[in-house]
């Protein structure tokens, strides 16, 4: 389902820089939203290196959807320290209908313009975003 929002040219460029640490792009995280006239998907915050996985969710409002890009900083089941590129989208059960079939339909341009990301989890509440029993798991599979 396409909807006809498309993303920024600065969302584009933004994650390529961010990819490379380039800058003021050394970061943790972008949320991104779409604007107010439905047509762009755009960032609406970022989060410095010194922020943490919890700050990421603490970004995501609690009743509206968002899309979400974390750097995410953990150690595998061997002990080695890795990251990985993480896409969430944040589609809460609580947000009004029109936003989550907005967001669930423009969701596939995002992602394809963040050429890298392998890792893409969906959250519909509070307990699919718990770092431990729900993120990390899927994510050590791809370290």
């Amino acid at each position: 389902m396409s909807t006809g929002v498309v993303v920024s040219d600065d969302v584009q460029y933004s994650f390529n820089e961010f990819k490379l640490k380039r800058g003021d792009y050394k970061l943790r995280y972008f949320i991104y939203q779409i604007s107010k006239d439905r047509k762009y998907i755009e960032v609406e915050k970022t989060g410095g290196p010194e922020k943490t996985y919890d700050d990421f969710v603490e970004a995501l409002p609690e009743n509206d959807c968002r899309y979400g890009l974390i750097d995410l900083e953990f150690s595998t089941d061997d002990g080695r320290e890795t990251s990985k590129l993480v896409f969430i989208s944040w589609n809460p059960d609580t947000a009004s209908v029109r936003p989550k079939m907005l967001y669930s339909g423009s969701k596939e341009a995002l992602k394809a313009a963040l050429q890298g990301v392998g890792i893409h989890i969906n959250a519909t509440d509070h307990s699919e975003l718990d770092l431990e029993t729900a993120i990390l798991p899927v994510v050590k599979k791809f370290a």
